[in-house]
């Protein structure tokens, strides 16, 4: 076939059509993987002539019109469109260099969770709003909407459990924004859901002693009601260590926390890595009590991740609360784990007749009877390991305010000595 019979820029490459155009002052191909026939000859000078068009017009999108071509690259030019399960892949692997392994794996089990009800195959740059809002719906009411219209039961779950879901997406399609897979996050303009704030739920003194004695073992007495008397964090107390401690002076340094996934880490706290408790007395009797079982034991070395990816120390721990000795089938570690002290908690206000508590609440507890003993706020969120006192006004704002009468009782008797004396009214009678 003669060459002339071409239109212009349209060619044969191995038997299919390719077309040609200037692109940047550069000359490019661009394959179209048709066979070469008159009708498509035609059709690929048409497109030719719309390509050279747009280019000229300045509204050529290389990316959108040849999105496989090998010159986007050439060109610093990429296709930017993603499905929702890509983008999600992306985002994880990136955000794994900046959190720790725990918050990964919250990350990770949400985007399972909400990435097949937005739409795995869908592309980032197709999700709406309202898409959004109809999926907050359905995890708040419990069911699902099928795409023939069929409702499906499913748990609904709490106001906080969804704002998370909707808080931590929103940062994955903040990160589609930036990256310009979409113009916009389509999560702006969607609000937090409100919900009711939680109150604390300490422990009365009354049910604290009933507790303590429905444990089964003296280990187990002196693990709550250390947790009671410092307000420390679960994953903080099941590794705490015999060299963070120190008797004689009274003090607890908090250094390491253990995660649900199973590793040590630096302490949850704004505060600083490490934070020294203030031991009050009971919890002094408490450690030197304890100090009989597993104070001699045998010292481990420990690995724990710091906050800059991929790095870790090692820290020498003798456990101060060990499983072992009190473990029957011989099969237990050298410290517990955060959900086992749990089941403790639980098994031990069951035998005792508590009204259930989560065992969060020991923390609570801690907070509310040091507030009623008239302590500082700002010790209590020192001890506690909150930045400053702002955490603990706003968690035991209203129970504070409850306690008014008694903190009248206690200035009364701290104040009164420095009043002046006053005068008394003479009365009519001269006196």
């Amino acid at each position: 076939m003669a060459k002339s019979a071409y239109p212009t820029g349209v060619e044969n490459h191995g038997g299919t059509l390719r077309i040609w155009f200037i692109y940047k002052g550069t000359r490019v191909r661009e394959s179209l993987g048709v066979p070469d026939t008159s009708k498509n000859r035609k059709v690929a000078g048409e497109l030719r002539a719309s390509v050279c068009f747009a280019i000229k017009t300045g509204n050529f999108n290389y990316a959108a019109q040849f999105p496989d071509s090998p010159n986007l690259k050439k060109f610093g030019v990429e296709n930017k469109e993603i499905t929702v399960l890509e983008l999600a892949n992306k985002w994880l692997e990136l955000k794994r260099m900046e959190i720790s392994t725990n918050a990964m794996s919250r990350y990770s089990s949400i985007t399972r969770n909400m990435v097949p009800r937005i739409g795995g195959d869908k592309l980032v740059s197709a999700v709406t709003q309202e898409d959004l809002l109809f999926i907050r719906k359905e995890l708040l009411t419990g069911y699902h909407v099928l795409k023939t219209g069929q409702k499906t039961p499913v748990k609904g779950r709490s106001v906080r459990t969804v704002n998370n879901y909707m808080r931590t997406m929103s940062g994955m399609f903040n990160f589609a924004a930036d990256s310009g897979y979409v113009k916009a996050n389509p999560f702006s303009g969607i609000s937090m859901l409100k919900r009711s704030r939680t109150e604390p739920d300490p422990l009365t003194r009354e049910e604290f002693v009933r507790l303590i004695n429905a444990c089964t073992h003296q280990q187990l007495k002196n693990m709550w009601s250390l947790a009671v008397y410092t307000g420390v964090r679960h994953g903080e107390l099941v590794s705490l260590a015999w060299e963070d401690i120190d008797l004689k002076a009274g003090t607890m340094m908090i250094r390491r926390n253990h995660t649900l996934t199973k590793e040590f880490t630096l302490p949850k706290t704004e505060a600083g890595t490490d934070r020294i408790i203030n031991l009050i007395q009971p919890a002094i009797d408490v450690l030197k009590n304890q100090a009989e079982m597993t104070r001699l034991g045998k010292q481990y070395q420990v690995e724990v991740k710091l906050r800059e990816y991929g790095r870790a120390d090692v820290h020498p721990c003798t456990f101060v609360f060990n499983p072992q000795i009190v473990s029957r089938n011989g099969r237990a570690g050298h410290h517990y784990a955060v959900g086992s002290i749990n089941q403790s908690w639980e098994a031990a206000m069951r035998r005792a007749g508590v009204r259930y508590r989560r065992a969060y609440q020991s923390r609570h507890t801690y907070a509310c009877w040091s507030l009623a003993a008239g302590a500082n706020p700002n010790f209590i969120a020192k001890q506690m390991g909150h930045t400053d006192a702002q955490m603990v006004y706003r968690v035991y704002g209203s129970w504070m305010a409850e306690n008014n009468h008694d903190q009248v009782l206690i200035l009364n008797q701290k104040l009164s000595e420095f009043a002046p004396s006053m005068p008394h009214a003479i009365g009519s009678d001269g006196y």
